[in-house]
Formats: C-alpha cells, sequence, structure tokens
C-alpha cells in the first residue's frame, strides 16, 4: 500500500512535511508539556494569524511573514507575562489582537485568498518545496538551539526559582523557549493549521509521557510518535479522502485516550494486586 501511497509527489511531499513538523513538535512539544505552557503555545499559535494576514497583503509567501510575527509575539507573551499584566492576560490580548489584524489585512488586500483555509485548517498535500526548505531551516535552528541551551531549558521547565538560584538568566531562556515554540508553531501550520496546532505541539509529546519522565527520552520518543502518527493520519486521510489535518489530530487523540486508558487500568491492577497480596 505504501509504495503506492508514495507514488505520487505531492504525497511524498506531504510525507516530508510530516516528519519535519514532527521533529520540531517532538523537540518542543515535551518542553511544552513538561513546563505546562499549552496555553501560552495556544495564544502564540492564534496571534500568528496576524503574520498571515500581513503575507497576504504585502504580496509574500504567508510562511515567511508569520515567522517574524509569531517571534514577536512569543517576546511579546514573555515580557508582559512575567510583569504586572500578568501571563493569562498578555496571552488573552494577543491571541485576539493577532487575529483581529490578520482580519483585518485579508479584508485589505484585492481579490480573494484562495488557500486561506489551508492556513487555518492545514493542508497537508499541498505543500510546496519551497515550504518544505522553510520547514527544514526552522528545524535545524531549533534542534541546534535545544542541543546548546539543554541544561538551561530544562532547569527552566521543572523548577524556574532554583535555575535563577543557580544563577541561569530564567526570564531569557523562558522567552527564547517561547520563540522556539513560535518557531514550531510555523513549521506545524501548514501541516494542521492555526486551529489544530496546539494538538500537535502537545499530544505526542503527552503520549509519549506516559512511559518516560526522563526529558531526553521524551524528546526522542516525542518524536518518533509524532513521525508515525501523524504518517498514518496523512495515509489514512488519503485512502479515505478525508481532511488531512483533522484526520492526524483524532488519530493522535484516540491514541492519547486510549494509552492514559490502558496506563490508569494497568496502574490501578497493580495497585489492587498490591492491596490483596498485602
Amino acid at each position: 500500500m505504501m509504495p503506492g501511497f508514495l507514488q505520487y509527489a505531492f504525497m511524498r511531499h506531504a510525507l516530508a512535511a510530516a516528519i519535519l513538523v514532527s521533529i520540531a513538535c517532538g523537540v518542543v512539544g515535551s518542553f511544552v508539556v513538561v513546563k505546562r505552557i499549552v496555553f501560552i503555545s495556544g495564544g502564540i499559535s492564534h496571534a500568528a494569524f496576524g503574520g498571515i494576514g500581513l503575507g497576504y497583503w504585502l504580496g509574500w509567501n504567508p510562511l515567511l511573514a508569520v515567522v517574524p510575527f509569531s517571534l514577536l509575539a512569543a517576546v511579546a507573551i514573555g515580557i508582559l507575562g512575567s510583569r504586572r499584566v500578568g501571563a493569562d492576560t498578555a496571552i488573552g490580548v494577543l491571541w485576539t489582537l493577532g487575529m483581529a489584524i490578520g482580519i483585518l489585512f485579508v479584508q485589505l488586500t484585492p481579490g480573494y485568498a484562495p488557500d486561506l483555509q489551508s492556513y487555518l485548517f492545514g493542508s497537508i498535500l499541498t505543500v510546496p518545496r519551497h515550504d518544505l526548505v522553510l520547514m527544514l531551516v526552522v528545524d535545524v535552528i531549533i534542534v541546534v538551539t535545544v542541543l546548546l541551551l539543554f541544561r538551561e531549558f530544562t532547569a527552566i521547565s521543572f523548577d524556574e526559582d532554583f535555575a535563577r538560584v543557580i544563577g541561569i538568566p530564567a526570564r531569557t531562556i523562558g522567552i527564547l523557549l517561547l520563540c522556539l515554540v513560535a518557531l514550531s508553531v510555523v513549521v506545524a501550520i501548514r501541516v494542521v493549521g492555526i486551529i489544530l496546532v496546539v494538538a500537535l505541539l502537545t499530544m505526542p509529546a503527552a503520549i509519549a509521557r506516559q512511559f518516560t519522565g526522563d526529558l531526553r527520552l521524551l524528546m526522542v520518543a516525542s518524536t518518533l510518535v509524532a513521525i508515525v502518527l501523524t504518517t498514518a493520519g496523512l495515509w489514512l486521510s488519503f485512502t479515505l479522502d478525508l481532511p488531512s489535518g483533522a484526520t492526524i489530530i483524532l488519530l493522535l487523540g484516540s491514541v492519547f485516550i486510549l494509552v492514559t486508558a490502558w496506563r490508569r487500568d494497568r496502574h490501578g491492577a497493580g495497585s489492587g494486586d498490591g492491596r490483596t497480596a498485602g
């Protein structure tokens, strides 16, 4: 089945996009889950819509405009969230501002934006080669940054106060981590769209975390889970003629629910056996 699945160029591009987005979301999503910044990730992803609207208005590739826009949103959330404004307020303000700016620019753009829906809901089957190159560059930036600053990212993810005590600039590293989240959003938009980006950032790591608490292993496992399930979702969407982004997320969600239920039942059975033996 797979050779037939890959005989088309657009499907090979889609598979490459699935692998590239899995690397970004597997690595960065591990920090998102451990540090519990899922809501912040949602704020950044929705604020990125402003960049899409700006790209249409300027006549650019929307993904190129999303990069600076989402990075600015990440920095703004990091700065405002650490002051009196509060993280939740900063997220709410930038979330809605980004969406409003995007809608305004799309409305101001002459003509009709034919592929706007693909940025909202994803369209992995139409990813062009130049977007794959951009996704690869972003992946390299993410992986190199994490390798260079793994100790710092780990420290602020598990205990930000302790990180400050040992001399780590927690605020700066935290903002840099949000910037990596923003770059992951750029990679994921073409696959599942702005609306579903948060799910792709969190569910592979949430599944993998059921089996390991070691952050290095978690990143590797998350990436592998994401590659397997995004590829399977891509094949299902192609075979059953279903929306690709939604199919991928539904498959991830189903596996998460099944794994969580299995782990809970297994833990409960183990506890019950222990009590009986005692």
